[in-house]
């Protein structure tokens, strides 16, 4: 982009005690700002949902050398959801990237998923480890079987048809955030965003990933409660399949990528980061 103001990417990450994994994400943001190179301005916005360890104070030394950190803070725990409500709502950013703050997708694979959104001109691309060239490392088995077993009745009665539908790493053009309301304040907020946003028309496409399993932390799920929210948001899914045949959904625009680009790409991710 020669010549012009860079586009700004705003990462948002919610934090809720993570205050050992921190180094770890400001020296990935660090990497992910010299990949986007001439063409992006990265900006940071870490939420931290009402953690008990620290997390504030030690994002704030981590981070303390980035250009552009926005920094939120809720007093109390409300949900993932709930921060990035707040997290959007304190971006700047024409695109904006949400991401597990344990990096269990790899954060440094966001310059492929700007480039699909544009090469595609599509207003959403998910992260999608249950597309057939993605894949799963050393994931515990109930938080697979959730996953991805939500993933394949989603897409029974979804009309929009992915293969990926509760992965956190996305990036969404600022219309989408700025259009597309959605209630859930935990884990599933996510799935709702994107079953609300295919609804009203936007398009979305998915990168096939390698999903890890955390390095440090523990997850904070509450499993009983995302599986009686992801109930209720597959019944509205039915629904609005069965009521608004008219409506024009979304559908997945697949990368196209050749078969062997996107096979280069995941036996790199598998090799390692570079």
């Amino acid at each position: 982009m020669q010549g012009g103001a860079l586009k700004r990417v705003s990462v948002v990450a919610p934090l809720y005690n993570e205050k050992d994994g921190l180094p770890m994400l400001a020296a990935t943001m660090s990497e992910l700002a010299v990949r986007l190179g001439s063409n992006y301005e990265l900006e940071c916005v870490l939420v931290d949902d009402g953690s008990k360890d620290g997390t504030s104070d030690e994002a704030q030394k981590c981070f303390a050398g980035f250009p552009s950190v926005v920094y939120v803070k809720h007093e109390r725990n409300l949900g993932p959801g709930a921060a990035l409500r707040n997290g959007f709502a304190r971006s700047t950013g024409e695109l904006v990237c949400t991401i597990d703050s344990d990096c269990t997708f790899d954060p440094l694979r966001i310059p492929e998923m700007l480039d699909v959104m544009e090469h595609q001109q599509v207003d959403i691309v998910v992260a999608s480890p249950y597309h057939p060239q993605g894949g799963v490392e050393n994931v515990k088995p109930w938080r697979l079987l959730l996953s991805k077993g939500a993933s394949a009745i989603y897409r029974a009665v979804c009309s929009c048809k992915l293969y990926t539908y509760t992965s956190f790493m996305r990036v969404y053009r600022r219309e989408v955030i700025e259009t597309v309301p959605f209630k859930s304040n935990g884990f599933p907020a996510v799935t709702e965003m994107l079953l609300r946003a295919a609804q009203r028309g936007y398009k979305v496409a998915e990168l096939p990933m390698i999903l890890k399993s955390r390095l440090i932390g523990v997850s904070k799920m509450k499993v009983a409660k995302t599986i009686r929210i992801h109930l209720r948001l597959m019944a509205t899914a039915l629904w609005w399949r069965m009521s608004q045949p008219n409506v024009p959904y979304a559908t997945s625009e697949r990368s196209e990528t050749s078969r062997q680009q996107i096979s280069e790409l995941v036996l790199e991710e598998r090799g390692g980061r570079k």
